[in-house]
């Protein structure tokens, strides 16, 4: 079980590693997430405003999205871990993380976005764009994950 806790904590630095890229101003997904939470209707003077106000606060954010980001790891990897103990291959437990992704996460960014403030054809963007982040993130992870299982 130590070593399962130990991948999974590889796994929340993969997983801020990727976030941080991903949401990144010059990459497809930040600039959907700044669309979303109307950064990008800023000035530069407003948006640089927003920032010094986050600031002193983002500490928590980023605290609690590691909880967040260590409870997905920890799936991937106790179930990577027992697939392999059990004697299925890695193969069928990629095929588990995408019905997983498919039938859990895709499902829950839909809904958030159908319910959200989310307009227009931001929609599509902002659905597709954090899908394929969390499809992103859940591959890698377990990538890593099957380096120390398999």
């Amino acid at each position: 079980m130590i070593t399962i806790i130990l991948v999974s904590l590889i796994g929340v630095v993969i997983s801020i590693i990727i976030g941080t890229v991903w949401h990144s101003p010059q990459m497809w997904g930040g600039k959907i997430h700044m669309e979303y939470i109307g950064f990008s209707k800023l000035s530069a003077a407003e948006q640089q405003q927003k920032i010094a106000e986050a600031k002193p606060h983002m500490w928590k954010t980023y605290v609690m999205q590691m909880v967040l980001s260590f409870f997905t790891s920890f799936f991937i990897v106790f179930v990577l871990s027992k697939s392999i103990e059990n004697g299925e291959g890695v193969n069928m437990f990629y095929s588990y993380l995408a019905f997983v992704w498919l039938s859990f996460s895709v499902p829950l960014i839909g809904g958030n976005i159908l319910w959200g403030p989310v307009e227009g054809s931001l929609r599509v963007k902002k659905f597709l764009a954090d899908s394929i982040y969390n499809l992103i993130t859940y591959g890698v992870v377990a990538w890593v994950a099957s380096l120390f299982f398999v």
